[in-house]
C-alpha cells in the first residue's frame, strides 16, 4: 500500500506536498490522482483475482468505474476517409456528432442468433435505423439493440456516445469493421490480428455431422479472427488453424458442447510459409485454340521480395498493351499461385509483383485467359527467385530481476 501511495503522489505536485508535510491523504484524493495518472499513461494499475472463483471481480469493476477514462477524457478519435486513407478525419465524442462506432466482437447466441458488439465513439443510434459499414462499403440495418449484463440482456431503443451494446441484424459486419452515419462516412482504426501458427485436420465422426461441422466451424471463425478454416485442395481434408494447440483444443470442445458435433482431430502441424529471396523478370504467353473462340493472355511481370509487407500488386502497364478490365484477373491469378507455394505447398508471402507489359487479342482475350497467364507467370518467377521456407516466430518480452539475467540469457 505504501508503494502504491508513493507511486500516485509522484505524479501529482499537490499530493506530493501533502505527503512530505505528513498530512493525511484521503482515499478520494488518491483515487483522483490515480485516475489522472492512468489517463496520462503514467501509471498502469494491476489487480489480482479469478473470475472462476469470483474473487477480485467486483473490485476490478469498481476500479474501472473510478479511474478509467470516459469518452470525453479521451478526446477526438481519429479515422480515415472511406475512399482515400491518406485523408485523416476526426470524430469528437458527443451525442450531437455524426454516428461512428467500432464492431469489436461477433458472437453467436443460441436464442437470438448473430450478435455484433460495438462501441459508440460519437453520435447516437436507434433500433431500426440504417448505418454504413465503411470497411465493406455496405448498408446495414440495425434490427434490435441489446445492452448486455453478464448472462442477462436488456433490449433498448437507443445507444449514446460511449455506450457498448450488441446489435442484431448485421449480416456483413465482422470484427474490426466501422459502422457510421451514411452521410458522414469514416473508417476508424482497424484491429490487426496475427496469422495462425499451427494447424490440424478435423473430420466429423459420422456422416450426419458433416454439414453441421461446416456450419459450426463457420460460426466459430466469425467470432474469432485468429481462427481460420480451409479445405486442402489435394486431400479434401478440412484444416483448422489457430494460435496454438490449446486454442484449437478449446474450439474443438466448443464445437462439441455448443453445436453437438463430434470430430476426429489429426496431429498438429506447424504453419510454415514460403517466400522468395531474389528478384526476377519473366513473361508468359498463354494461347489456346480449340475451334471457334480461343484464349489468349500475355503478361510480363517483375517479382521481388517484400519483407514484412505481405503481397503487393502494382500495375505499371502503359499504352494500353493490356486493357484495364483484365488487370484484376492478372492479380487474382498471381494471388492464387502464391497460395499453393512452390517448395512444399505452403502459402507464399511478402512478395511484390509489378505488371509492366503484355499483349492481348481483340477476339480471344478474356479475364480467364489473363488469370491463367498471371498464375503461370507467378509460378515461373517464384521458382527463379530462390524460394525458401519460413518458420513462425513469437515475439516475447521477459521481465526479470537483474540477478537472474545471466541465467536467462544462457
Amino acid at each position: 500500500r505504501e508503494f502504491l501511495i508513493e507511486s500516485i503522489v509522484e505524479t501529482d505536485d499537490v499530493l506530493m506536498e501533502k505527503f512530505f508535510a505528513g498530512d493525511e491523504i484521503t482515499v478520494e484524493e488518491l483515487i483522483k490522482g490515480l485516475r489522472t495518472a492512468t489517463i496520462a499513461s503514467q501509471i498502469v494499475p494491476v489487480t489480482c483475482g479469478t473470475a472462476f472463483k469470483n474473487k477480485g471481480v467486483q473490485p476490478l469493476l469498481d476500479l474501472i468505474v473510478d479511474i478509467m477514462p470516459s469518452p470525453v477524457d479521451i478526446g477526438a478519435v481519429k479515422g480515415t476517409d472511406m475512399k482515400d486513407d491518406s485523408i485523416v478525419l476526426e470524430r469528437i465524442p458527443g451525442d450531437d456528432q455524426p454516428f461512428a462506432a467500432l464492431a469489436f466482437k461477433i458472437m453467436t447466441d443460441p436464442f437470438v442468433g448473430r450478435l455484433s458488439f460495438f462501441r459508440v465513439y460519437s453520435g447516437t443510434l436507434s433500433k431500426g435505423s440504417y448505418v454504413l459499414n465503411s470497411v465493406k462499403g455496405k448498408k446495414e440495418r440495425i434490427g434490435r439493440i441489446l445492452q448486455m449484463h453478464a448472462n442477462k440482456r436488456e433490449e433498448i431503443d437507443m445507444v449514446y456516445c460511449g455506450d457498448i451494446a450488441a446489435a442484431i441484424g448485421l449480416k456483413d459486419t465482422t470484427t474490426g469493421d466501422t459502422l457510421c452515419d451514411m452521410a458522414n462516412p469514416i473508417v476508424l482504426e482497424r484491429m490487426t490480428f496475427p496469422d495462425p501458427v499451427i494447424s490440424v485436420a478435423v473430420e466429423p465422426k459420422t456422416k450426419a455431422d458433416q454439414e453441421r461441422m461446416g456450419i459450426a466451424l463457420g460460426k466459430l471463425a466469425e467470432e474469432d479472427p485468429t481462427f481460420r478454416v480451409r479445405t486442402d485442395q489435394e486431400t479434401g481434408q478440412t484444416i483448422i488453424s489457430g494460435m496454438g494447440e490449446l486454442h484449437l483444443d478449446i474450439l474443438v470442445e466448443r464445437m462439441k458442447r455448443e453445436f453437438n458435433v463430434e470430430s476426429n482431430v489429426g496431429k498438429p502441424q506447424v504453419a510454415y510459409r514460403e517466400t522468395i529471396t531474389t528478384e526476377t523478370e519473366t513473361e508468359v504467353k498463354y494461347a489456346k485454340q480449340s475451334g471457334g473462340r480461343g484464349q489468349y493472355g500475355h503478361v510480363k511481370i517483375r517479382v521481388c521480395p517484400n519483407p514484412g509487407e505481405g503481397f503487393i500488386f502494382e500495375n505499371k502497364v502503359t499504352g494500353g498493351s493490356i486493357p484495364r478490365e483484365y488487370i484484376p484477373a492478372v492479380e487474382k491469378g498471381c494471388k492464387e499461385a502464391l497460395e499453393g507455394g512452390i517448395i512444399a505447398g505452403y502459402a507464399m508471402e511478402d512478395v511484390k509483383v509489378t505488371l509492366y507489359d503484355g499483349s492481348y487479342h481483340d477476339v480471344d482475350s478474356n479475364e480467364m485467359a489473363f488469370k491463367i497467364a498471371g498464375s503461370m507467370a507467378m509460378k515461373k518467377a517464384a521458382r527463379e527467385c530462390n524460394p525458401v521456407i519460413l518458420e513462425p516466430i513469437f515475439k516475447v518480452e521477459i521481465t526479470t530481476p537483474e540477478e537472474y539475467m545471466g541465467d536467462l540469457i544462457g
